[in-house]
Parts: structure tokens; C-alpha cells; sequence
């Protein structure tokens, strides 16, 4: 039995491209969230000896990573919402949507430790460029190449945001995935029943109708087929 779920193929494009939108939008945010904590702060304070440190960079750079690869799984998204036949968009989709899901999930976990090791620590691994006595009261400087007074505030906040967007990501890559495993299925259910309706005098009960399969797939040689 072949089924489409509680989806008809108009919906199915619309949902996939609602998704592919979110997806493009949040993964922006989070590439920019990412490269202001780099930019203001990490690249002044990463030293491959510390371990705390080192931990930081690392994870900011994954979480660019996978804002990239949540990105470009956005824009397959939206191709694939408007051209739903070729089954290669279809696993380029599938692929993009797993490797989102696990990369955020990755730099969700990752970024948990950072922000509890910043916590614990109260930044001061953050404020190892400052060799002022006084980080409190230490202008910027060429000793201190940041403000030092919100430098902790402002990359946990940044960090939180991080933390928010992942989740979000997380949620809508296993969507964009079910739905792509969804259409997976479909195709190969209606290339069967095809070759089922060429054979065979009658089509088996609970097989697609010509108009599901002809609206999901944009396939004109399937109206031969099934006539």
C-alpha cells in the first residue's frame, strides 16, 4: 500500500519550502552569531596550549560549519520544492538534512561545556590578553584588545543565541529529513504500482491515484504509463 501520508502534493511543496526558508534564515543568523564571537573576541584570546581555550575555537568553528552546511541544505530544500522529480536533488536533500542534524547537535553539545566552563571559570580565560592588574577598570588597549568590562556578558549572550539557533536548526533538518524520506518512499511506491499497471488489467487496491503521483512527481512519461 502506497501512501503520502496526510500530505497532498501542494502541500508537500509548500511545507518544503517553508522549511527551506527557515532553514536559510536560521543558518544565517547563527553563521553571523558564530563569526562575531570569533571576530570580537576568540581570535584574540585562542592559544593552542590552553585546553579551555582551544575548546572555545573549536566549537565557534564547527558552529560556522554547520550553519554552512544548514545553508545549503536550506537552498536544496527549495529546489527540491519546486523540482520534485530527480531523485539525485532528492538524496543530495537527504544527505544535507542528516549531516545538519548531526553537525548542530554536535556543536549544541559543544557549545553546553563552553558556556558551563565559562560559568565555572567566570571568564578569565577569556581575559588572558589583559595583563592589566585591574581587568575591571582596563581600557582597550593595545594590551587588552577588547573591552574587558563586556567581553564575558556579551559572548555568553552571543553564545546563548548560538545555543537557541542550534536547537532550532536541530528541529527543522529532521523535518526537511522526514519529509525527504517521505517523498523517497513515494517515488519508489508509484514506479511500482507503474510497472504493476502495465502488467496487470487492474490496479491492486490502495495504490496512488494517477493525479497523487503525477502532482508529486511532475512526471509526464507516468501518464503513458498509467493510461
Amino acid at each position: 500500500m502506497c501512501q503520502v501520508g496526510h500530505l497532498d502534493p501542494g502541500s508537500h511543496q509548500r511545507v518544503l519550502m517553508k522549511t527551506g526558508l527557515i532553514l536559510l534564515i536560521i543558518g544565517h543568523l547563527n553563521f553571523i552569531t558564530g563569526a562575531l564571537v570569533h571576530g570580537t573576541v576568540l581570535r584574540f584570546v585562542v592559544n593552542p596550549w590552553d585546553a579551555i581555550s582551544l575548546h572555545y575555537a573549536v566549537t565557534n568553528a564547527a558552529s560556522i560549519i554547520s550553519a554552512l552546511l544548514t545553508i545549503s541544505c536550506g537552498i536544496a530544500a527549495l529546489m527540491l520544492s519546486r523540482y520534485l522529480a530527480p531523485a539525485a536533488l532528492k538524496w543530495m536533500v537527504f544527505a544535507l538534512s542528516t549531516s545538519s542534524s548531526l553537525g548542530c547537535l554536535s556543536c549544541l553539545l559543544g557549545l553546553v561545556v563552553s558556556i558551563g566552563l565559562m560559568l565555572g571559570s567566570q571568564g578569565w580565560v577569556l581575559l588572558a590578553p589583559c595583563t592589566s592588574a585591574s581587568v575591571a577598570l582596563a581600557p582597550v588597549s593595545h594590551e587588552c584588545p577588547f573591552d574587558p568590562t563586556r567581553v564575558y556578558s556579551s559572548t555568553l549572550s552571543l553564545w546563548a543565541i548560538s545555543l537557541l539557533l542550534d536547537t532550532m536548526e536541530i528541529v527543522f533538518s529532521i523535518h526537511c529529513l522526514l519529509l525527504t524520506v517521505d517523498l523517497l518512499l513515494l517515488g519508489r511506491c508509484c514506479r511500482r504500482a507503474r510497472w504493476r499497471k502495465v502488467s496487470l488489467p487492474a490496479a491492486p487496491a490502495g495504490s496512488p491515484g494517477p493525479g497523487q503521483c503525477l502532482g508529486l512527481l511532475r512526471l509526464d512519461s507516468v501518464e503513458t504509463a498509467w493510461l
